[in-house]
């Protein structure tokens, strides 16, 4: 019997991979570049050390930024973009209705706690999860399995009876490493990876109602 579920939560509760995605379109828009979403998708789940868009752009165009000034106006830009979404299909009553079956809830992100925080109250839903667990909790965040591992034994289920919903390839193998049962939602930015090891696809969380995706993976029986 599966006993909690442990939601990423960019892109998967909320939508932050398409609006931190359209900013940096927006600044190589600007200065005659072009990120792809081919190079954009390597950074989603958490960038790899050498992803760069300073540097692809200067490669593309010989424009040098200032990083600092981009940085912070892109801040502002993404905040603008993401405070004009709501909660991503079905999120709000798949945590309702796993309340309601005394199903374990909680959160992980490579994201930085204060952001995870602030936009779970934001959106009113941060009492709902009893722990929720963030990159300042670990060494190295997703695709290493550390974030699910803490985050399943904070509710105190064993992996193999713990359900993560992810929308990203790294989050995917971060769940699956870790022995979780995985459900993949795939965003505007992710849904060309390959989700081969995903347990389940859907379209969006609201395609199964939560009974269905219960029964779908024997949850409260």
């Amino acid at each position: 019997m599966l006993q909690a579920i442990v939601f990423d939560f960019d892109g998967t509760i909320l939508e932050t991979e398409g609006p931190d995605y359209r900013s940096w379109q927006e600044i190589f828009d600007a200065h005659g570049g072009e990120l792809t979403l081919d190079v954009w998708i390597q950074c989603v789940g958490g960038a790899p050390a050498g992803f760069d868009p300073f540097a692809i752009l200067k490669e593309q165009t010989g424009v040098v930024l200032d990083r600092p000034a981009v940085h912070q106006a892109r801040r502002k830009r993404v905040v603008e973009l993401i405070e004009q979404q709501p909660p991503m299909p079905g999120v709000e009553a798949l945590i309702s209705s796993a309340q309601q079956a005394g199903i374990g809830l909680a959160v992980a992100s490579s994201s930085p706690r204060v952001w995870v925080e602030g936009n779970l109250k934001r959106l009113g839903l941060r009492q709902h999860f009893q722990a929720v667990r963030t990159a300042d909790d670990v060494e190295r965040v997703k695709p290493d399995p550390a974030l699910y591992r803490l985050a399943a034994a904070a509710l105190g289920s064993p992996p193999e009876y713990t359900l993560a919903i992810e929308d990203s390839r790294t989050g995917m193998l971060a769940a699956k490493g870790a022995g979780l049962h995985c459900v993949v939602v795939p965003n505007s930015v992710t849904q060309f990876s390959d989700f081969s090891q995903a347990d389940l696809r859907l379209a969006s969380l609201a395609d199964l109602t939560p009974a269905e995706l219960f029964a779908r993976f024997r949850i409260g029986k």
